[in-house]
């Protein structure tokens, strides 16, 4: 029992054992292993769960009261958000010198303990993530059971092809599988309908009030208000928010309008990275599904097949997910074609836009 506590004392809250206390250790298992009890110690010491203290952004190396106070303001608010920041990041938002940020980051990342990790473990926690469908089988199968969280699912095609109608039926659809879900809706083209949300929520037979109720609605007004409602997200969850859909509709209308011209089209990428790698952190660290729509352009020199591209180039089409291509099919339905996922087959589903639901051809 005495060296079991002693066990308990030196084990440190990371995990790992100073070098002291790895002597210590040593001599006690020294003893133990004289009394023949060295084995009843060592499965002592794995079910030992020993309580993680709470480690704050105060605690990091170089980070006093203002320093803190800077990086909630940018939104840096937890040990995690620091560790997997860029040190131009942390300089930018605190404005301490690169050699604090890195000892800042180095430390972060020693606390979370970020290495690597097995695939059984990666398979674990890719148990947590959702499917969220609003009803339409054929959707659903060509994405593998629904739109996945901790993704950012990408949709683009021409006007009249169905994107914004599909971003409102997700809106209601996870309040269909989750009462308490919340959606929020960036809107940048102000194509934001609450009458939308009402014909899907009587479809799907749930309170058009509460649906209308659980969608938090923002208009972007310009890229860097647009990128800045995306940081917001983080802080409605902290509200205690059930956040389960980010929608933004659409992602490229602003910088398509701002940046003109072959001259500026390397800052535009730059910037539409930047929010895409964002928009990417918000999925992957709340569990939720980041839905966009994209606008297209016509390539004039594509003489056979579809000319169409979405707008965006490489920059968005490696930072989503998923990437579906939609355009209008035969008797007023919608083709949705599967054209990049790191886990499904290429594919196509047909379907139709109701009054009140998205219903399979």
């Amino acid at each position: 029992n005495n060296s079991f506590k002693w066990i308990k004392i030196y084990y440190n809250v990371d995990g790992r054992l100073s070098f002291a206390n790895r002597f210590k250790l040593k001599v006690i298992f020294m003893k133990a292993k004289e009394k023949e009890i060295v084995n009843d110690i060592e499965l002592e010491m794995e079910n030992i769960k020993e309580e993680k203290a709470e480690v704050k952004i105060m605690d990091l190396p170089g980070v006093g009261a203002a320093t803190a106070e800077k990086l909630e303001a940018a939104g840096y608010d937890s040990v995690l958000s620091v560790a997997v920041s860029t040190i131009g990041g942390l300089v930018d938002a605190s404005g301490v010198g690169e050699n604090v940020a890195r000892k800042m980051i180095q430390a972060a990342r020693d606390n979370m303990d970020m290495g690597f990790e097995s695939g059984t473990d990666v398979f674990n926690r890719r148990q947590k993530i959702e499917k969220i469908s609003f009803g339409c089988s054929n959707l659903d199968n060509l994405l593998g059971g629904g739109f996945e969280t901790g993704a950012i699912t990408e949709c683009f095609g021409e006007f009249g092809s169905g994107k914004t109608q599909i971003a409102h039926a997700l809106a209601v659809g996870c309040q269909v599988q989750d009462p308490t879900a919340v959606a929020v809706f960036i809107d940048t083209e102000n194509t934001f309908r609450p009458d939308r949300i009402i014909d899907f929520a009587k479809g799907a037979g749930i309170d058009p009030d509460k649906a209308l109720k659980n969608v938090k609605v923002a208009r972007a007004y310009n890229s860097d208000h647009q990128m800045l409602l995306a940081e917001k997200v983080g802080d409605l969850v902290k509200k205690g928010l059930n956040v389960k859909v980010v929608i933004v509709d659409s992602l490229t209308a602003h910088f398509r309008a701002e940046f003109i011209g072959r001259g500026t089209l390397a800052v535009r990428q730059q910037k539409l990275n930047k929010h895409m790698h964002e928009l990417l952190r918000v999925a992957d660290m709340n569990n939720v599904l980041v839905y966009v729509t994209n606008q297209v352009m016509s390539k004039p020199d594509v003489f056979f097949g579809d000319p169409t591209a979405a707008i965006g180039g490489h920059i968005v089409a490696h930072a989503s997910t998923f990437r579906i291509y939609l355009r209008k099919g035969k008797k007023g339905s919608r083709v949705a074609k599967l054209i990049d996922s790191p886990n499904l087959p290429d594919g196509e589903a047909m379907f139709y836009l109701e009054t009140d639901s998205i219903k399979d051809f």
